[in-house]
């Protein structure tokens, strides 16, 4: 009898970050940010009363899910933790990290500050490491303006090479504009272009010599350079992560 995943403890993993679409109209959302960036908000406003709420398995961590329809498609949306950064130095960090790693969701939406755009990009840009199908939500404009704070909506995406959108979600308003951002990404009539962080000359070329050898292990859709970096940064954990996604995947595949 040969290892399926039925009968393998690394299972554990993909049986927390994997959520079975219905059907091929279904495309899977992930809401990201820091915390009191008006990303609950978001959540609600999109959802509805189309959603559910829980823990994530084996974690004291709030799962929230919810749904909601534009043009042909369903959309499935994942409110994950609110953090600032992707390093996991929490239970927060760790889930929201690897929902987007192994979650495989079609988009990720970031939502940030207007007012505090600065420190709220540290996050937009370890995401954009990790994927290139990202939006980013520009919430809180209201409070922007009151301090008389302008951002350059266009400006910001063409520096990112990702869409930009700018809301005020506790007015509902730029939520259209959000939900038809979301569809066109998912089903690539926007392709978002991520710019990518060039580092340290010692540092690109340690990457090059690790990327190549990474390529071939990975099965889904997470960026090699990123686990490189991860790698030189000495992140044991997701190595662990991307072992038993793989391993896991492999014995379903001959199980």
């Amino acid at each position: 009898m040969g290892l399926t995943c039925k009968s393998c403890k690394r299972k554990a993993i993909l049986d927390i970050y994997n959520i079975v679409k219905a059907n091929p109209n279904q495309m899977l959302v992930a809401l990201a940010g820091n915390p009191n960036t008006g990303k609950s908000t978001i959540f609600n406003e999109l959802t509805g009363l189309k959603q559910h709420t829980g823990n994530w398995p084996g974690k004291t961590v709030t799962n929230a899910r919810g749904y909601f329809k534009n043009k042909d498609k369903e959309f499935i949306l994942v409110d994950l933790p609110g953090t600032y950064s992707l390093f996991p130095n929490s239970v927060e960090e760790e889930v929201a990290r690897d929902f987007i790693c192994f979650g495989n969701p079609d988009v990720t939406v970031i939502v940030v500050d207007a007012t505090c755009l600065e420190r709220n990009l540290n996050l937009v840009l370890q995401i954009l490491e990790i994927t290139d199908n990202a939006i980013l939500c520009v919430n809180l404009l209201d409070e922007a303006k009151r301090k008389k704070i302008q951002v350059d909506l266009d400006r910001l995406s063409v520096e990112l090479g990702i869409p930009v959108v700018g809301t005020i979600a506790r007015d509902k308003k730029g939520l259209k504009n959000l939900k038809d951002a979301i569809y066109d990404v998912c089903v690539k009539k926007i392709i978002p272009q991520p710019k990518k962080i060039t580092y340290p000359k010692e540092i690109e070329d340690e990457l090059q010599k690790l990327i190549p050898m990474i390529t071939p292990l990975i099965t889904n859709k997470i960026n090699p350079r990123w686990i490189a970096l991860r790698m030189l940064d000495g992140d044991i954990k997701i190595l662990e992560r991307i072992s038993q996604n793989s391993y896991c995947k492999g014995a379903c595949n001959h199980g």
